[in-house]
């Protein structure tokens, strides 16, 4: 049984049409290099056609199939340099309403910005405890580092809570920028704040020689395989055996970044590929393989589902 521990709603109620018109370009640049490509626009469209799954019908349709047990819903907070079709709080409601629909199948965590200040981070507290949200999404390339000083009131709302931190790492869309998103600006909370839990998004991707030594001397920083599937260079199950070879393994959390893959056919077809093929678990122990493909994020999880508040509506 599969735990997909880095999944977004593919809608776009939560996904700024400028952060997938950025994705569609780099896309664009992509296939211009190689071939013909179609127009931007058209890209743009048929990309924001595919981010109308509003209630996650869609994603656990994809689950069922692939055997995927439950998946954590990342919810990033886009709304300081963006415009955002809802605000933060209209999103965490959509999302507790998103579980209530599929009950027992996504966890969420939801997202933060520092310079929200401390009013912010009271209102991120009373969210994540009125819906019972099990952890925080941050999105440095946003404009912040993740340690600056003003993160860590949230810090320690997520710290009183047992709830672990999910930090964007590596590349993103053109308009945003990739300095805050390197890996090595996390090493500074994760020592101020040792009993809390750091997951470097997409740090089996990108970056992975930092990554995987911060993973392994720093007890609480762990990384993800966001976007395995879509990285460049050379084929990606090559790529995971690589990583899943580094001596990391417990420190590593599986996740798709659906809906990236429906790219790459979506996540039967992926996950098949994952699981059965020859390559990506070569030589890799079957305690290994039962860590990575969910063990890990059951462990960084808080230690008991958090119920929603009595009385939290849909």
């Amino acid at each position: 049984m599969i735990h997909d521990g880095h999944c977004h709603v593919a809608s776009t109620d939560f996904i700024p049409r400028a952060f997938l018109t950025d994705v569609a370009a780099g896309m664009h640049r992509g296939l211009s290099a190689v071939t013909t490509a179609p127009p931007l626009a058209t890209l743009v469209e048929r990309y924001v056609a595919q981010h109308q799954d509003h209630h996650a019908d869609r994603l656990v349709a994809e689950m069922d199939a692939a055997g995927v047990s439950t998946a954590v819903l990342l919810v990033p907070d886009f709304g300081l340099v963006m415009s955002t079709p809802l605000s933060l709080a209209e999103m965490a409601r959509r999302h507790h309403g998103i579980r209530t629909r599929h009950p027992g199948r996504f966890r969420v965590y939801l997202g933060a910005d520092p310079r929200r200040g401390e009013a912010g981070a009271r209102e991120f507290a009373d969210l994540v405890d009125r819906y019972g949200f099990e952890g925080m999404k941050l999105y440095p390339p946003c404009g912040y580092s993740p340690s600056d000083r003003a993160l860590y009131p949230y810090y320690e709302e997520c710290r009183a809570r047992s709830m672990p931190v999910f930090v964007h790492t590596g590349p993103t869309g053109r308009s945003l920028s990739f300095n805050p998103a390197h890996p090595l600006l996390v090493d500074q909370a994760a020592r101020d704040f040792p009993d809390l839990v750091f997951v470097l998004g997409h740090g089996g991707v990108s970056h992975v020689d930092i990554t995987s030594y911060l993973a392994l001397y720093r007890r609480n920083v762990y990384l993800d395989t966001g976007g395995f599937a879509g990285s460049p260079g050379t084929g990606w199950p090559q790529r995971l055996n690589q990583l899943f070879r580094l001596g990391v393994n417990h420190k590593i959390i599986f996740g798709t970044d659906w809906p990236l893959n429906q790219l790459t056919g979506g996540l039967p077809r992926l996950l098949a590929e994952v699981c059965d093929g020859s390559e990506v678990f070569a030589g890799v122990s079957r305690g290994d393989r039962d860590l990575l493909l969910g063990g890990n994020l059951l462990r960084v999880l808080a230690p008991a589902d958090r119920p929603a508040r009595a009385g939290a509506g849909p």
